[in-house]
């Protein structure tokens, strides 16, 4: 095996590019796993514009489906040549913050200045793919607490079947999990991107019955109902506010899930929801939030208000896969383009400018 790899590097904004790197060596609690199949993550489009700073030269990327290609001393129950995936979130689950209940918050962020990453708590920080650490758009990446980490691909699923369970599928289902959705509740999901998309389909294994897509593209719209929504609403012709409110009775929507990360998508999924109803929210936002006094009953409504990250682990990634292999959700729309990893330029540059339909963009080394 050569000693260098080709991984796509940030450089500056508005410039990631190809470069050669050198294979990652292999810690006693790490695992190398030579990717097979990655993707563009939104995330990784602000971190290309310079919204999200990351530093020069970092490898971008953090959806990671591949091989183990070298497993490090420590680590048991797996062998190389198995094909895994592992969560856009890697945390170290033997962290403070992991047994509190937010593993996805730890101190990983301390780990470069040479602290032990299992104390502290940092919002974010159990991000490290792409962010505080070489991502997966390369042809190798370096899977730290591996043991913890690394999921077996069940036989029979293909990578592009789960390509989406490592970060757009456990964001989105979160966002409905964090949405408190009860049978029988009317959901209102803001936004069919690739996250709103999965979304919808967390909100229809949850058991809501009447789930509401909103968006202005009517290609995405239909993707939709594909997912699971029974009623579709154009922002560009309505007033969607009115036009739940007229559907619910005026008694507003049960749970409103916010998956762009705007002013305008936040501040209507709060207008929607019933007094005592959960605004769940997934966008990344670049600019301070107003909260509309109104909507918010002052403060006196009993609303509830729930961000999220990404939740990762072995055991959130099973769970993924497991309600692929049964059938209950097809994923396969979302994937509507291939690249090389050689051309992800091109593949960033479609994807930043939402060109030719596209949803997530299967990058392959």
């Amino acid at each position: 095996m050569s000693s260098m790899m080709k991984a796509a590097v940030f450089v500056a904004p508005g410039r990631i590019e190809i470069a050669e790197k050198p294979i990652p060596d292999v810690g006693p609690n790490d695992a190398l796993i030579r990717i097979t199949t990655t993707t563009i993550c939104g995330t990784d489009v602000h971190i290309l514009k310079g919204e999200y700073p990351v530093a020069p030269g970092l490898t971008i990327g953090h959806e990671p489906v591949g091989i183990i290609e070298k497993l490090g001393s420590a680590v048991s129950g797996y062998q190389e040549g198995q094909r895994v995936i592992a969560g856009a979130i890697c945390p170290n689950f033997n962290s403070y913050a992991a047994q509190d209940g937010v593993a996805s918050q730890d101190g990983s962020y301390l780990i470069a200045s040479g602290k032990c990453g299992c104390h502290g708590y940092k919002a974010t920080a159990g991000w490290r793919f792409g962010n505080l650490i070489d991502g997966t758009q390369a042809e190798y990446v370096l899977v730290p607490d591996a043991q913890a980490n690394l999921s077996p691909i069940p036989d029979g699923l293909t990578d592009e079947q789960v390509l989406m369970c490592p970060d757009i599928m456990s964001t989105g289902f979160k966002g409905a999990e964090n949405a408190n959705i009860r049978i029988g509740d009317t959901v209102v999901v803001f936004a069919q991107g690739p996250i709103g998309l999965c979304a919808t389909a967390g909100a229809r294994l949850l058991g809501a019955t009447t789930i509401i897509a909103v968006d202005g593209n009517d290609h995405r719209l239909g993707i939709s109902r594909l997912m699971g929504a029974d009623i579709t609403l154009n922002f560009t012709q309505c007033d969607v506010v009115d036009e739940v409110m007229k559907l619910t009775g005026g008694r507003g929507a049960d749970s409103a899930i916010e998956a762009l990360g705007t002013q305008q998508t936040f501040a209507s999924a709060l207008r929607v929801l019933k007094p005592g109803g959960t605004l769940s929210s997934l966008g990344v936002y670049s600019s301070d939030l107003t909260i509309p006094l109104g909507a918010f009953a002052a403060g006196l409504g009993d609303h509830k208000i729930n961000t999220a990250l990404c939740p990762g682990g072995k055991e959130r990634m099973r769970r993924l896969m497991g309600v692929i292999a049964s059938g209950r959700v097809d994923l396969g729309p979302l994937v509507t383009h291939q690249y090389a990893l050689d051309d992800i330029e091109a593949a960033y540059d479609l994807f930043a400018h939402q060109r030719d339909g596209v949803l997530k963009i299967a990058i392959r080394p």
